[in-house]
């Protein structure tokens, strides 16, 4: 583990590697799983704020999950989350021409209805942050529905850190990602 700023930051993303591949996993850590996926507080008000927009690129099953459980959910920790369809897929699922899992919210931004990529834990998968009240912790959370992304990655030498630029930056910002950087290049000599 190594610090920067007020994260503590696992050796895993640097020295896992990992590329989505969502041609062989169909977007598995989205149906898969026992929980939705986890949400931000401040995600609340912006889902709620974007749902009508969301709405149209859902699948019924996605909407009726919605109307009856609530746009997003709170689990015995009192951490939220977003609802499932039967205990199962994210309500916010649906399926391109090759049975493949997508974000609605990420298609609903790619289409410009939205300024909302999608919650902060989607983007960041397989990275996940844990909130303490001194720092967060960010770790690798190795998943075997994942293990093709990993091949992926190992054979295109791509690892965490690098795959994620683009959310790691979202959460942390640029001055965070360039200091990780500077830490790989370091770690690896």
């Amino acid at each position: 583990m190594f610090q920067i700023g007020k994260t503590i930051v696992s050796e895993d993303i640097i020295e896992k590697d990992f590329v989505c591949n969502l041609s062989v996993c169909k977007g598995a850590c989205c149906v898969d799983g026992e929980a939705g996926a986890p949400l931000e507080e401040e995600e609340l008000d912006i889902l709620k704020e974007i749902f009508p927009k969301v709405k149209p690129y859902l699948r019924e099953e996605g909407v009726k999950a919605i109307e009856d459980q609530g746009i997003y959910t709170t689990n015995e920790s009192g951490e939220y989350e977003t609802p499932l369809i039967d205990g199962a897929d994210c309500a916010y699922v649906i399926f391109d021409e090759n049975k493949t899992a997508l974000c609605a919210i990420e298609e609903a931004y790619n289409q410009g209805d939205i300024e909302f990529k999608k919650p902060i834990s989607c983007h960041l998968y397989p990275v996940r942050i844990q909130e303490y009240s001194e720092f967060s912790a960010v770790n690798y959370h190795q998943w075997y529905i994942c293990d093709d992304a990993c091949a992926l990655g190992k054979e295109m030498q791509v690892p965490v850190y690098q795959f994620l630029k683009q959310a790691l930056i979202r959460r942390f910002g640029k001055d965070w990602y360039n200091e990780l950087e500077l830490v790989a290049k370091n770690y690896k000599k």
